[in-house]
């Protein structure tokens, strides 16, 4: 009986500190913005890498829709980043953005050129560039975001 009792607390006790340690969401509209366009990215990076690793069967047109949205997307880093806001301890921007401003929109621009040179006429070419659009992300990340433990 005291093993159940000790186990069942262990339990909340585990499921309390897990609940802790989830990540915090920002509070910043600024901050909110910046993360959905990321999330954005994500997204359709992840839709065209499934296609090049096979892990998604090739469809032409959801490449190509994926391709416009990152397109699109890369050309609003600058409207989106442009207001700092409110610190927000859950922002994974780096105060270093608006810093060094002019760097960050050569990196941004990196991401849209890596974009539209992307051929999406086959999971092999998608796979050629993905390498590229890659590329771009980990120089801005790197010095430019806040990367989670």
């Amino acid at each position: 009986m005291k093993f159940a009792k000790a186990l069942m607390i262990g339990a909340v006790l585990a499921g309390g500190a897990a609940f802790a340690q989830e990540e915090m969401e920002p509070t910043d509209p600024n901050a909110i913005a910046r993360e959905e366009l990321m999330k954005s990215q994500g997204m359709n990076i992840g839709i065209l890498a499934k296609m090049a690793k096979g892990e998604e069967p090739y469809d032409q047109a959801k490449a190509e829709a994926a391709k416009a949205v990152l397109l699109e997307d890369a050309g609003k880093i600058e409207a989106t980043f442009k207001e700092q806001g409110a610190a927000d301890p859950a922002s994974e921007a780096k105060p270093e953005i608006w810093a060094n401003w002019d760097d960050f929109l050569v990196k941004a621009k990196g991401l849209g050129d890596a974009t539209g040179a992307l051929d999406v006429a086959s999971a092999e070419s998608i796979g050629a560039g993905l390498g590229a659009i890659g590329g771009a992300c980990t120089a801005c990340h790197k010095a430019y975001r806040v990367m989670k433990e």
